[in-house]
């Protein structure tokens, strides 16, 4: 009998529709039966994608005898942590104060008035490696909620106050001053491996916000750092050779068995990463690995509405990686006579690098070259006989934040690298994302088989309304513009802190949630306030709006005491910081956008890397506050270059706008 996930949204959800537990999804339902019940919560929160979510699934809520102990003594939850970030981020810091760690499965064990008061992560069937038993565990939490009622009350009293003590900002004064940077930079040049290149030890997560950061503030010193760090992501087994995109995250401090679930949000924000590099340090290799990513999103991760989905599996078949690693014999049977020579340059060996004798496919140690012709036959021939084999799972849900950070991706390399096919992803992406998710005046979060659901929190307006941004100035079309300033109105209504600066991940009065948090750190997505600082920056910009520019600095003041304090934990904001105290640059070209030499000096622009500038270009007479007044050279394209709120002249071909962008 399927319990009642079965009419859930979620794909992961859906995956234990199944299980002998009497899951709820989270809501009133479960709530009320807790409280009726006088029940303590158990609380399982993960997501499709999660390697340990599957072996917790298959040892423990598939166990009819763990199943019976769990439906006796609790009233048992399951939450997708992609659906709700806000229950994900509160019962994380809750299980972190607990046990000083945290990771998915998640475990948590809640009062019927939703104070935690036990957690963890994965728990074994049985005791290994000193985690207890699943079961037994069960049976002494139900036992403490018996016979020691009022201590865990107490506990789970006291630890709500610690976790809403540690959620509370102190607002700064001032914005920071620029040395905040330095330390920044000078605590990645401490941590940075030289040999292979990231920060710290295994596991190793692409630190793609870090090296933005690098880029607009480092040292050629630094810049080196950032090669490093690119070079070995990209020659590394996280890196799909064949595929394209990347993997969450290295196993190793080498970076060469990877973690294999792939995530929309990394694989969008790691495409910025290297085409930023592209602007910055002009390696052809950047561009290539932009486009194999971004090719890679498009053929595997795209829904038919123009959205992408969210992730794919680490799994298959019940094997972590077994999709994407090869023996010496899979490869010979593939390529025939062309094995020994890829097996050579692609670290394919008798002896594996991975499990069972596999490998795992990389570039670090190429004993064999390959012409680039050879070299991508090669590759397409193996990718096309690995998709013969049972593919990862799918997490076919569409996240409006992450799909906003895929439409900043796109738009950006569409522009850049000139590339029709990603403004069209791009356009068709907004177009959905107003379409499906956009209801008049709030955004919703999740889409999938056609259904919309979930109140969209800070992260979706704020990546929504950047994306939008992006978009606009890769396409020019005023409506995205347009868009992007509603929903940041939106954002500001619902979410903003109006008397201590900064935004609450969750719109006020919403009564299933413990405490209200504002988030700041970035992990592995940029934190609600760092792309909402972001995006209100470029929005007060384009649009002359100055009550943007004080939120978004009202963001950066609130959190600047924590980021002064540590600042690696704010690389994102960092960015937004820099974009708001640097000199600022508008490039306003009027003109056609098709005409030849309005182009010309776009892609002069576009060369270049200028992440503090804002372009935009428009016919004249158009509305938009940069191009009031401004009109072309005799009836031919113009560029008008202001720096620091002083423009120049203006100018009407690609070598003089060249000279003004020095």
């Amino acid at each position: 009998m399927p319990n009642r996930l079965q009419h859930a949204l979620s794909p992961y959800l859906l995956q234990h529709a199944h299980n002998p537990v009497d899951w709820f999804p989270w809501g009133e339902e479960a709530l009320n039966r807790a409280r009726q019940e006088d029940k303590p919560i158990f609380l399982s929160i993960g997501y499709a994608a999660c390697h340990w979510c599957h072996v917790m699934e298959r040892e423990s809520f598939e166990n009819e005898a763990v199943a019976q102990v769990l439906n006796a003594h609790f009233v048992c939850i399951k939450v997708d942590r992609e659906e709700r970030p806000d229950l994900d981020d509160l019962y994380m810091d809750a299980v972190q104060t607990l046990t000083g760690r945290g990771g998915w499965p998640m475990s948590v064990w809640l009062t019927p008035d939703l104070k935690p008061f036990y957690g963890g992560t994965y728990f074994p069937l049985e005791p290994r490696g000193g985690m207890p038993g699943f079961r037994l565990l069960l049976l002494r939490i139900a036992e403490l909620w018996r016979a020691q009622r009022l201590d865990v009350v107490n506990q789970a009293a006291e630890l709500a106050e610690e976790l809403a003590r540690q959620a509370k900002v102190q607002p700064g004064a001032a914005l920071p001053e620029a040395k905040v940077f330095d330390r920044m930079l000078a605590q990645l040049r401490a941590s940075f491996d030289a040999e292979w290149g990231g920060f710290g030890p295994a596991p190793k997560f692409p630190p793609s916000m870090a090296l933005a950061l690098i880029l607009r503030r480092g040292t050629e010193a630094d810049r080196r750092m950032a090669r490093r760090t690119l070079d070995a992501m990209r020659d590394g087994g996280m890196h799909d050779w064949l595929g394209g995109g990347f993997a969450r995250y290295s196993v190793d401090g080498r970076w060469l068995v990877p973690h294999f679930e792939k995530m929309l949000y990394d694989n969008a924000q790691l495409a910025v990463a290297y085409l930023e590099a592209f602007q910055a340090m002009g390696d052809a290799k950047d561009a290539a690995t932009v486009r194999s990513t971004l090719d890679y999103l498009l053929r595997d991760l795209r829904d038919d509405s123009g959205g992408f989905h969210a992730s794919e599996d680490a799994d298959s078949e019940g094997e972590e990686g077994k999709f994407y690693v090869f023996t010496a014999g899979e490869v010979q049977e593939a390529l025939g006579a062309d094995a020994a020579r890829f097996g050579a340059a692609y670290g394919i060996t008798a002896e594996g690098n991975f499990e069972h004798g596999t490998s795992v496919v990389h570039r670090f140690s190429s004993k064999a070259d390959l012409s680039p012709d050879d070299d991508a036959r090669l590759r397409e021939r193996l990718r096309l006989w690995r998709d013969a084999r049972v593919r990862p799972g799918k997490d076919d849900k569409v996240v409006a934040s992450w799909n906003g950070l895929a439409l900043s991706a796109f738009a950006k390399a569409g522009a850049v690298l000139d590339e029709p096919r990603y403004l069209d992803a791009a356009t068709a992406c907004a177009a959905f994302l107003e379409r499906e998710l956009w209801k008049g005046d709030h955004l919703l979060r999740i889409f999938r088989h056609g259904k919309a659901a979930t109140a969209g929190f800070l992260e979706d307006y704020a990546a929504v309304a950047l994306g939008l941004v992006d978009l606009f100035e890769a396409v020019f079309d005023p409506r995205w513009l347009r868009l992007a300033e509603k929903v940041a109105d939106a954002m500001r209504a619902r979410f903003e802190d109006a008397e201590a600066g900064g935004f609450f991940a969750t719109e006020a009065g919403q009564g299933d949630l413990l405490i209200r948090l504002k988030p700041g750190f970035d992990n592995a997505l940029p934190s609600g306030n760092t792309l909402a600082a972001q995006a209100l920056a470029r929005l007060a910009r384009h649009l002359e709006r100055e009550d943007f520019r004080h939120s978004a600095e009202r963001v950066l003041t609130c959190f600047g005491p924590w980021m002064e304090r540590a600042p690696r934990a704010f690389p994102g904001m960092m960015s937004a910081l820099d974009f708001v105290i640097s000199e600022p640059m508008e490039v306003v070209i009027v003109g056609a956008r098709a005409h030849p030499t309005a182009k010309s000096m776009l892609r002069e622009a576009r060369s270049r890397f200028l992440p503090n500038a804002i372009t935009s270009c428009a016919m004249p007479g158009s509305d938009l506050p940069l191009h009031l007044g401004r009109d072309q050279i005799a009836g031919e394209p113009a560029a008008f270059v202001c720096k620091n709120h002083t423009c120049a002249a203006p100018v009407g071909s690609p070598e003089a706008l060249a000279s003004l962008l020095l």
